[in-house]
């Protein structure tokens, strides 16, 4: 590895670490200045040092390439941010990216942080059910999206029921009536002019606004502030091992906070060049070819993705590039981490977070890896299991993964949930933060993921909450009842399951499954329709009259 710059050197600033006499980190503790702010403390810091440092390698499956650099960056962040301030978008305005893996994501982002706007990152895959929720409940002030497929559509259809009609730009695509072209928009824009005095952002002001579903209400909105940027430099440092003169590659679309773990903030502390491979749809081959001709550094990916991988013959590809693989978003299958270590050399390192935390349970580069093991808990938070009584549990006894804060706010931590000031306390009381995961310790102190306490779905690496499904399946004239529940798959791990009572005068059977599946991939993101369809005459229920999912996942787990 060549010999590390300032730039490459500029985390740490913000990270005071505790090393063994072997030089390998023991720990370490996150330090984030009061006016800290990551558009101007990193993107253009680094601009400025080393304008030529690549940033961004942005390639698709037709074979294009796209780079930028630092200096690129600075000079597009800066002219986004100019011509969000000309449409009125303001310090603490909330404005919608759906930006899928596009370049313009990044420029888009980095320009709201350096106005003190919110960004509120969405996936593609919302339909304007979705949207709806979205808009109305982020009082969203500005739209910038793809033009690709129904998504202007559907976020004008989501705007009209609201009687809204906020500033809309789209990009990669001709834009529609009453939208405007970002592209040309942000070239045009005058000179920016950084804020100054209480205008300019700094790192208690809000940053992040993440949607997180549910599984009793609909989904929470997720505040996170300027400080939470740091959090990630140990993501991109002790867990990913970026190589700062290497290539970077996280498969997540920018809609998800998996995104800005892997595809932003930490790579960039570390001065590292972003990877991003733009698909439509999963291809492993063609990933594993994007791998090799990219000679991508590091790589990480949900459990899917590599159950995928493995089953291709990767002794066909040039992997010899890569340095570190990491595994996130559900449990890791052991078999996949032997496989995949006999086929490549590399151990995947599993880490376990949150939208509302960074990683807080991991295996970091340095430790060694216990396949199906999330991992350590992260010197970043003081990481807990507890009983139903607020008890500590001992090794080898299930317990609730909770942070320890006691009255402080640990950097990485989110601020609460937006205008639900009831959900926050009941998620972060007594000094603990309750994630409502489950976990053992074994006796080397390594947690073992066991489920969730209330009934989250995570499949495929998506995180479904059944409210939001069973309202969409609930309004299909021939259901009754609904119930949604994650059931085994053997590929995907998890997928969506819908225990149904079919209303009277409907006929159970395929055909019906058939069109409540289609109906619900019209009104909802299409990750989040039920796969399996099952009908029941009656519904598993406790005395209070409330649907056991409990009893229905156990009898797919057991059968």
């Amino acid at each position: 590895m060549p010999p590390t710059s300032t730039v490459t050197t500029l985390h740490q600033r913000y990270v005071v670490e505790d090393s063994g006499p072997d030089g390998v980190p023991t720990g370490y503790r996150l330090d984030c200045p009061p006016d800290f702010s990551f558009g101007y403390d990193v993107v253009d810091a680094i601009a400025a040092a080393e304008p030529d440092r690549p940033a961004l390698r942005w390639s698709d499956t037709t074979g294009a390439v796209e780079r930028y650099t630092f200096g690129d960056i600075a000079r597009l962040s800066d002219a986004a941010a100019s011509w969000f301030r000309s449409v009125g978008v303001r310090k603490g305005d909330r404005v919608l990216l759906v930006l899928r893996r596009h370049p313009q994501f990044w420029w888009a982002v980095i320009g709201l942080h350096k106005i003190g706007a919110v960004a509120v990152p969405a996936t593609h895959l919302l339909k304007a059910y979705d949207l709806v929720i979205r808009l109305r409940e982020a009082k969203i002030s500005a739209v910038v999206a793809t033009m690709d497929g129904d998504v202007g559509a559907e976020i004008d259809q989501a705007a009209a029921e609201l009687g809204l009609d906020p500033v809309k730009a789209g990009v990669c695509g001709p834009p529609r009536p009453g939208w405007l072209d970002f592209d040309t928009a942000v070239a045009a824009a005058p000179r920016f002019e950084p804020p100054t005095g209480a205008d300019r952002p700094v790192a208690a002001d809000p940053l992040l606004l993440y949607f997180t579903s549910g599984t009793t209400a609909q989904p929470k909105m997720v505040s996170h502030n300027h400080s939470y940027p740091v959090a990630h430099i140990p993501t991109a440092k002790y867990w990913h091992r970026v190589d700062p003169d290497g290539l970077h590659l996280t498969v997540s679309d920018t809609g998800w906070a998996k995104s800005v773990w892997g595809k932003l903030y930490g790579q960039w502390f570390m001065g590292t060049c972003v990877d991003v491979f733009d698909f439509d749809r999963f291809d492993p081959a063609a990933l594993l070819r994007h791998l090799e001709e990219a000679r991508v550094t590091s790589f990480c990916a949900a459990p899917t993705v590599y159950r995928f991988l493995v089953d291709e013959d990767l002794g066909a590809y040039d992997l010899s590039a890569l340095q570190h693989a990491t595994i996130a978003g559900e449990a890791m299958n052991p078999v996949v981490f032997e496989t995949f270590r006999e086929r490549t050399g590399l151990e995947l390192k599993e880490g376990y977070g949150q939208t509302e935390l960074t990683l807080a349970v991991v295996t970091n580069y340095w430790q060694p890896t216990k396949p199906g093991s999330m991992g350590l808990p992260s010197p970043a938070y003081d990481v807990v299991l507890l009983d139903e009584d607020g008890r500590e549990v001992g090794v080898d006894q299930e317990g609730e993964i909770c942070l320890r804060t006691g009255d402080g706010h640990p950097v990485g931590m989110f601020d609460g949930y937006v205008d639900d000031p009831a959900t926050t306390a009941a998620a972060w009381y007594d000094g603990y933060y309750h994630t409502h995961d489950l976990a053992t310790r074994d006796a080397d102190g390594y947690f073992w993921y066991v489920g969730r306490t209330d009934d989250m779905i995570k499949t495929s690496g998506y995180r479904v909450g059944p409210f939001e499904v069973e309202s969409v399946v609930q309004a299909h004239p021939a259901v009754k009842e609904c119930a949604i529940t994650g059931a085994p798959h053997p590929v995907r791990g998890t997928v969506v399951k819908a225990t149904v009572v079919a209303a009277a005068g409907f006929e159970a059977g395929d055909d019906l499954a058939r069109d409540i599946q289609s109906f619900v991939k019209a009104r909802t993101a299409a990750y989040k329709y039920p796969r399996i369809v099952e009908f029941v005459d009656a519904m598993p229920v406790t005395v209070s009259g409330k649907i056991r999912r409990v009893e229905i996942r156990d009898r797919d787990h057991a059968g």
